[in-house]
């Protein structure tokens, strides 16, 4: 019989009403409380939502997990204002969870560092003195400078700036090696991390870090125009300009598509250079522009929508899981990022190469599946088989089980 293990994970972000990091930190808890004990670190603040959305939505999961709550104290604190030094904030509370959770001396056989997501940052959980497991761990991949240039040229100037800041941890970091060296196992985001963390000697797992649930589908849905999706904040990195232009130089070439419609779902500083773009390339009336919604609002999009166009430079993308449970195929770039979520049976993932070619190839992706009907419904098929095989909640905790199994009999 398998012997009970109570995880210590600690989930800087936690809030069950929202998406990204925070749905994500949730999920990861009840997962592993699907297998293990389970106490969950946390910040103050996200409390009254963990206590209000447990009440409203009950589930036996509960029982398995004990919260705890942590913040630096306020003299420590007074200076962040929501996002501005956040991540300053977090490295410092990241160093003040080992001597808070020592001091409650709680009991138990591991210790997981969940989130933020980022491979740059050290953790110091390994100073419990457990089997330490750190991720999924991650980053967004320098942005190729082609991609850029549509924007103002700080953007490209911002982006090294990151990029120069992560290489420093990378490189010069002894905090970092040491996290390194000390975790029992890590979980990166994409094949990028174990090259610049170098886990040559160092047991680890690629897997994304999103996930999601599966939708009700059950009904039927009629989709009265070929209606092309995409989703996310209105940033440099999500590449939404490529989208506009491969849409435009898509429905310019071939006019009997001209019912088509995009829908760009998100806000942020890029919407109105967007509009431009849009109107420049003659296809305003054709984009639907949409300010963030709520998320079941979203998943009806997902369901009234035909295909997922998403050529973003992240690392990572939740949207992209989200749009496959829908059996939206997805097209992207063929990048670490979104284009290694996808696979052939699932998607078109379009090689990088200079600007005009980009657009002309996801525009080409486009026409392939809007005229080739048994292509897209093998792809929409594909794309439900992919989210249940590889980004389906229960499938990752199935693998975080497996992974802490593995942790404590090296262990021993």
């Amino acid at each position: 019989m398998r012997k009970e293990i109570t995880i210590l994970a600690t989930t800087y972000a936690v809030n069950p009403y929202k998406g990204s990091e925070d749905g994500m930190g949730w999920n990861f808890i009840l997962q592993i409380a699907r297998h293990q004990q389970v106490i969950a670190v946390t910040r103050e603040n996200n409390r009254p939502h963990i206590e209000r959305y447990m009440a409203e939505h009950p589930n036996p999961a509960y029982e398995r997990i004990t919260w705890a709550y942590y913040d630096l104290p306020q003299h420590l604190r007074w200076w962040k204002k929501g996002a501005r030094g956040a991540m300053l904030y977090y490295l410092l509370w990241q160093r003040g969870v080992v001597g808070f959770v020592q001091k409650l001396g709680l009991h138990f056989d591991i210790v997981h560092n969940v989130n933020f997501h980022n491979d740059w940052s050290p953790s110091y959980l390994w100073k419990l003195g457990k089997p330490f497991v750190w991720g999924p761990v991650g980053h967004h991949p320098l942005i190729p400078a082609q991609y850029l240039k549509p924007y103002a040229w700080q953007e490209l100037v911002k982006d090294r700036l990151t990029w120069s800041v992560k290489s420093y941890f990378w490189k010069y970091s002894g905090q970092l090696r040491r996290s390194v060296k000390k975790a029992s196992h890590i979980i990166c985001m994409n094949q990028s991390v174990p090259q610049v963390l170098d886990l040559s000697n160092v047991q680890y797992t690629v897997s994304p870090s999103v996930a999601g649930h599966w939708p009700d589908v059950s009904a039927a849905v009629v989709k009265e125009r070929f209606t092309i999706i995409s989703a996310g904040r209105l940033v440099p990195l999500k590449g939404f300009d490529l989208t506009i232009r491969a849409f435009a130089h898509w429905v310019r070439n071939h006019p009997h598509v001209a019912g088509a419609e995009l829908q760009i779902v998100g806000s942020g500083p890029e919407l109105a250079r967007l509009q431009h773009i849009a109107k420049e390339e003659g296809v305003s009336g054709q984009i639907r522009f949409i300010a963030w919604v709520e998320r079941e609002e979203l998943m009806n999009m997902y369901r009234q929508a035909s295909l997922f166009l998403f050529p973003s430079h992240e690392g990572a993308g939740m949207v992209v899981a989200e749009a496959m449970s829908y059996g939206l195929p997805v097209i992207c770039l063929d990048n670490v990022g979104p284009g290694q979520f996808i696979n052939s049976e699932c998607g078109v993932a379009v090689p990088m190469r200079d600007y005009e070619t980009t657009v002309r190839d996801l525009a080409e992706a486009l026409r392939q599946l809007h005229a080739d009907e048994k292509r897209y419904a093998a792809l929409s098929e594909g794309a439900r088989q992919r989210f249940g095989q590889v980004f389906e909640w229960d499938r990752r905790g199935e693998q975080l089980s497996g992974i802490y199994d593995s942790v404590l009999k090296k262990s021993c």
